[in-house]
Formats: C-alpha cells, structure tokens, sequence
C-alpha cells in the first residue's frame, strides 16, 4: 500500500518495501489547506512514487512542513501553494538552512509535477539552484589502529559487564517470590520485573495504594534491577556498534533490521537481508563472530520482547528508555535509530581514544570506512610493506607516506625504502635457468647462488628431484617469506614466482611456462591495456626472458601439450579468462 493522507485526525500512514509501515500525527492548525498540499507533496516523495523509503525520510520532511508552514505564517500568508509569491519563497528559502530548503523544493516540486498548482515565476524557482548550497563532500577517514581496538574493546566490555549482570539478576529471580507477600528483597524485586515487567519504586508502590514517599522508603530503589534485566539503550548500542564492526553494513542498513531479516542456515550460519539506502535490499552472511553477537543480543533482550508492545516486538534493536519522549516516541520501549547525543554520551562515558589520547567523535560511517579498509588489508599477501598499499610502486608509497609523524609510521616509510631497494636489486637480476647437464652438478656449476640460497644437500637434492616445484619454477625455499609470512607457505600466486629471487626454472618447466604465457595472451584480450600492465606487465615481460634461454627445440615439443585453457593453470575464481 502506497502513502496515504488519512483524515479525523489528520495522519499520514506509508508502507515500506521492507515490510513496515509508519504513521506520522499531523497538526493542520495554522494552515489546513497549505499543510494538505505539501502532505499530498510527501506522497508523492515516498515509495512507490518516489525514492523515500524510511521513517526516517518521511519524519524529516514532515518536520520540513511543519517548519514552512509556520514560517510562511509568520509572514502572513494564510492560503494554498496558489498564493504563493516568488519573492515570498525566495526570502523564506535565504534564511533557511541547506537542508530545509532542499527537501521544501523537493515537496513543492512533487506536488506541482502531478497537479500543476505553481505559479509559472515560482515553478521556474523551485526547479533552479540553491541558494544555501550543501557543504563539499569529504571521504570519511577510517579510524586509527588504538581507536579502532580501543571501540571494539569498550563494546566488548559493556557486552560482559552488562550480560554478567543480566545473568545474575535472572538467577535471582528464578529463587524470587512475590515481593508483595514476602518482602522487598532483591530476589524478589528481580522475580516481579520479570513476570511483570519494568517498573519503578513508585509504580510498584501504587498498585497497592502507596504513596511516592512511601513505596521509595518501604521497596527502596528498584533501578539497578530493572536496568539488569531490561537493557537500555547504552547497551543496546555496545552490541550495535560491534556488530558495525564485525560487519561493515551501512548504518541505515543496521538501524532497520529486524528479527525476520535473519535467516538461519544451519546451526551456526546466519544469511542476514539488511536495506541499503543507495542500493536496494542487499544480503550477507555473517561471520561467526557476528553470528555469536547476534545470538547473546537475542537472548540478551528475550525478555524485553515478553514485556513490549507487540508491534515492537520484530524490532532487532530494541531497547528499555525510561526517560523517552517526543512526538513520535512510543513510551519507554524503543526500536528506532539513537540519538546523536546518545553516541556522544556513549563514547564519552567509556573514554574511547585515539592514538593521540583524544576521544573519538563515533561517527558510524567512520566504522563502515575502517572497517573496509582492514578488510582490504586483510586479503593483501607480499611483504609488510603492503600493510599500507599494495596497490601503489615504492616510489608513490614514498610520497605519500614521508610525511608519517607517529613512530609505527616512520618505521613502516623506513621499511618501504629497504623493500624499494631490495626490488631494484631483485628485478636486475637475470633469471635463474638451469638446463639439464646444470641440474646434475648444481653445486659445482653455480657455487654463488648455493652461498646466497644456504642450500644444503638435501635441499639440493629436493630442487634436483622435483620435490620444489611451484607450477613454474622451483622454490629454493618456500618458507623463505619473501612474499608472506616468514615460516609460514609462500602465498604467492603462480606468475609471482616468474620475478623471485628463489626461483630456478628447469627443463621441466617449460611446458607450464607456455600454459602461462598463454594465459597472459588470454587476459591482455579481456582486459583493458592499462589494467593488463598494471596486473601482468612485468610478468609478461619476465616470461618472454625466462623462455628466450630454453633450448627451441624443447619449446617447440613442450607446445604441443599446451591446451590453452584456464584448467591447466591453479587459478581462484576471479582470475579466470572464461
């Protein structure tokens, strides 16, 4: 069902795609026929005429209506959009902040596309540019490393603290009893909560005919209680945030989720559905760590669901506010996005830092920012110089990075020279190809690279019979790190061992080194130029080397068992040319 203008009293109700549905009160007294007219304009802003797709975008512009209506009071103007002057907007809209002005024009511009009702002056107006222009666009700047862990710590801490707490005062209701015939003891206060939901000493105290005075002095206060059982939204948001953490959703993606968008396959695996505002309905499966946060806040606000109003009861994220008001609040019990003041309380209270000891401002696109960029990091293989980008040559890693103030930035700058030069020295050397009678007396024929390499017998003998081989070439050493973990198997993908200085290509190789030069033929033709030199260049270039010292004859019989196709070659996915 579309947005809809309903009457006695006057209210506008919208269904989302999601599922949900909104009702929003509105007050036609100072202008019935103005605020019906730019109510009619809202409609027309939400789906399924228009993009709007939230509470959130149908409460902002109902507060916009309530602000133009009264400020075109003030200037006395009593009638429809008819009325309306362009000198009259224009003066309203230059004292008007950014974005009144620009969801006002986006409701004027709805209405008057589907009846027409602008003034010609005031149409053209409406339709030209803003007079207060949004402020240019910054990319968010992903948190530092201390805060990074600093956040993820403080959420985990509330998390345990809270639970604990939770726990305990659901074990102590299990050995309760009516605290109205057998005393005010905590045991009992904790029994009553859960059977009958949260409550303070006063309306505890009235259901027996107390006064405020009295039920405060005979029960005493039942605050901690209630706030163990009943979580709030301090604690609401520990989970939340973390879960941003764990998970890098939007954060509109993460405010709307309900209890249905979670779609369980299997005993640990969790397929969430989630709304992304540019983007359209989008899914994720979670990880276990998510998937375990997500069970402990289901268990964690079991109670809460017995106790809300059940139209509340799917929200994900809801919370006990005791202290909730406003116009579209539905008591204490409380489901929608928290308050900006709320997240700066929150950071504030558990002394959140950075790595200059400053406490951070939570911004939770921020969150979304670091958390992609540590996962970009994550998957990176190469040496630690790719703990920055891996990406950028040495020389744009330089330039960008010298300026690095902090100590852990001035090693890492310092470690991009030492890996730059090491490169140079590595890409000078000839490749390393050995021919049959080579193989038989390595020792012997090429005594440098046995010193350099620390090859002992064994490992001689490994590289002689085969047992070294990496698709391409033999590793002198594997767990060498030269583009991993030192220790630890190379990760490296196969066309990297064509620039390694551990490599040595054989007789034996020379079949796979065709399979790969053939593939490099396969991705210059689906690739463009520019990313094919980016990806494969020096590769490319390197293979035609290594091949131009084989024997032809053996290249020329090694062709005949190359296939050209991706089967031939250990390739991921995402790498192949089909």
């Amino acid at each position: 069902m579309p947005a809809e203008i309903l009457e006695n009293p006057l209210r506008l109700s919208c269904t989302f795609t999601r599922g949900t549905t909104s009702v929003l009160k509105v007050d036609d007294a100072l202008n019935p026929l103005l605020t019906r007219e730019l109510l009619t304009g809202l409609v027309y802003l939400m789906h399924p005429h228009g993009k709007g797709d939230s509470h959130r975008t149908l409460e902002k512009h109902k507060g916009t209506i309530d602000w133009f209506v009264a400020a075109l009071a003030e200037r006395g103007h009593q009638g429809g959009l008819a009325g309306l002057t362009r000198a009259m907007l224009a003066e309203l809209w230059w004292s008007a902040g950014n974005r009144r002005e620009a969801e006002s024009r986006s409701l004027l511009a709805a209405l008057d596309a589907e009846t027409g009702v602008l003034a010609p002056d005031v149409r053209s107006l409406v339709g030209g540019r803003l007079y207060n222009r949004y402020p240019d666009y910054e990319p968010h700047e992903p948190y530092d490393e201390v805060a990074w862990k600093n956040l993820a710590d403080a959420c985990r801490q509330v998390i345990k603290e809270t639970w604990a707490a939770h726990r305990a005062a659901r074990t102590a209701a299990e050995i309760g009893r009516d605290p109205y015939a057998h005393g005010w003891t905590h045991e009992n206060i904790c029994w009553q909560m859960v059977h009958h939901g949260p409550a303070t000493s006063a309306e505890l105290g009235a259901r027996v005919g107390w006064t405020s005075s009295q039920a405060r002095y005979r029960i005493g206060s039942v605050h901690a209680q209630r706030q163990a059982l009943f979580p709030g939204p301090q604690v609401m948001l520990a989970y939340q945030l973390l879960f941003g953490v764990y998970t890098g959703i939007v954060p509109d993606g993460i405010d709307d989720l309900g209890i249905e968008d979670l779609e369980w396959a299997g005993q640990a695996t969790i397929l969430l559905r989630y709304l992304k505002g540019r983007t359209s309905h989008e899914s994720l499966t979670l990880s276990k760590k998510a998937v375990r946060l997500l069970e402990r806040w289901l268990e964690h606000s079991a109670l809460l669901r017995v106790h809300c109003p059940p139209e509340l009861r799917e929200g994900l994220w809801l919370r006990f506010e005791p202290s909730a008001s406003g116009p579209h609040r539905r008591g204490p019990w409380q489901t929608s996005r928290a308050y900006r003041t709320t997240l700066a309380q929150w950071v504030n209270d558990r002394g959140v830092v950075d790595a200059n000891g400053a406490v951070i401002r939570l911004h939770r696109h921020v969150i979304r920012t670091t958390f992609e960029s540590h996962r970009d990091r994550g998957s990176w293989f190469g040496s630690r110089r790719s703990t920055i980008d891996p990406n950028h040559s040495p020389a744009v890693e330089g330039d960008h990075y010298l300026s690095a103030m902090t100590a852990a930035q001035k090693n890492a700058v310092e470690e991009i020279v030492e890996q730059a030069q090491g490169d140079l020295l590595r890409k000078s050397r000839p490749p390393m190809v050995l021919g049959e009678q080579d193989i038989a007396h390595l020792a012997e024929q090429f005594p440098q690279l046995v010193s350099e390499l620390e090859l002992d017998e064994a490992a001689i003998a490994e590289l002689v019979g085969g047992q070294r081989d990496v698709f391409v070439a033999s590793c002198a050493d594997p767990l060498a790190g030269v583009h991993g973990p030192k220790g630890k198997p190379c990760p490296a993908r196969p066309w990297v061992c064509l620039l390694c200085p551990l490599a040595l290509f054989t007789p034996a190789h020379a079949v796979n080194l065709l399979r790969m030069k053939a593939f490099f033929a396969r991705q210059w033709q689906q690739l463009p130029a520019a990313q094919f030199m980016a990806v494969f260049g020096h590769y490319a270039q390197r293979i035609d080397e290594v091949l131009a010292r084989y024997d032809p004859a053996q290249l020329a019989l090694a062709t005949t068992e190359v296939a050209d196709t991706d089967d031939e070659i250990p390739l991921l996915p995402e790498e192949s040319t089909r």
